[in-house]
């Protein structure tokens, strides 16, 4: 098995080639990867991954068997996957990818017109009208 460090830096490397992911230190220790203000995991060196799902998302993962609810807050919808070894990399990787896709299209959903663009040009008035013809 090759040295934990290397398994952490792969996936850093793979998560930071991904458009619009920065990494950061992650308040509770590791790194933390986001898109804009949005967490879509982090990890504690190269052992453990959390990743925050919404609830019924994190209920599938974890009826799977691969993770585990988070090792603090089993209650909320954050998983944890274990890294064991190298080998461990691309569900981690999955899980990262499936998170960063949810949270990427709602970062860039187009936004709903305002109300100020679906209102009619206001008409020159009757003076400005006469003063440009």
């Amino acid at each position: 098995m090759k040295p934990t460090v290397e398994i952490s830096e792969a996936i850093e490397r793979e998560l930071l080639s991904w458009p619009d992911v920065t990494v950061g230190q992650h308040r509770f220790g590791g790194r933390e990867f986001r898109i804009g203000k949005r967490e879509i995991g982090h990890l504690h060196g190269s052992s453990v991954a959390d990743l925050p799902f919404p609830r019924a998302m994190r209920d599938e993962l974890v009826s799977s068997g691969k993770v585990s609810p988070h090792h603090d807050r089993p209650d909320s919808g954050w998983v944890s996957f274990y890294l064991h070894g190298e080998e461990d990399v691309p569900f981690a990787l999955a899980l990262f990818r499936r998170n960063y896709e949810r949270i990427h299209a709602v970062v860039h959903r187009p936004r709903a017109a305002t109300s100020l663009s679906l209102k009619e040009p206001q008409r020159p008035s009757q003076t400005e009208y006469e003063n440009k013809h």
